[in-house]
């Protein structure tokens, strides 16, 4: 089942599990997964703080700024797809990436430039995304100098 939360609730999960994660209390595997990938990104500390400030601003977005909620979705989606290998092979390949820059984090901001770009086109085409465009250049980013 293909689960589509609202721009609101992606803000209300990441601030509330960065709360929960703060405050110790139990947190669900997928809020673990998420905490983990905050605590990566101190940046984002205030922002997730105030869930009220994170919902009030959601029409307000600077463009020549990272999203913080778009930026951790894609830490957790990139996580997933590695976790049951869809599509096929990217797990594999961000692995690779991962030794070559000696970093799952960097690996995954690599990675995520060509899940963007991957999305993008098939949105601009109006096609499904190409899941072995995306895992070939992921690819190639392991094999570059």
């Amino acid at each position: 089942m293909l689960i589509q939360p609202s721009q609101a609730d992606v803000r209300r999960f990441f601030c509330g599990a960065y709360a929960k994660s703060r405050s110790g209390a139990n947190l669900e595997a997928i809020e673990i997964l998420a905490s983990q990938w905050i605590n990566e990104h101190p940046e984002y500390h205030a922002e997730l703080a105030d869930v009220d400030a994170a919902l009030a601003t959601m029409q307000n977005t600077d463009p020549s700024r990272d999203n913080p909620f778009l930026h951790l979705s894609m830490h957790l989606s990139i996580s997933e797809q590695c976790s049951i290998d869809q599509p096929r092979g990217i797990r594999q390949a961000v692995e690779l990436l991962s030794h070559k820059k000696q970093s799952l984090h960097e690996a995954h901001h690599a990675t995520m430039e060509c899940l963007g770009r991957m999305i993008f086109e098939s949105q601009r085409a109006g096609k499904m995304p190409d899941g072995q465009v995306y895992i070939d250049c992921v690819q190639r980013h392991a094999t570059k100098d």
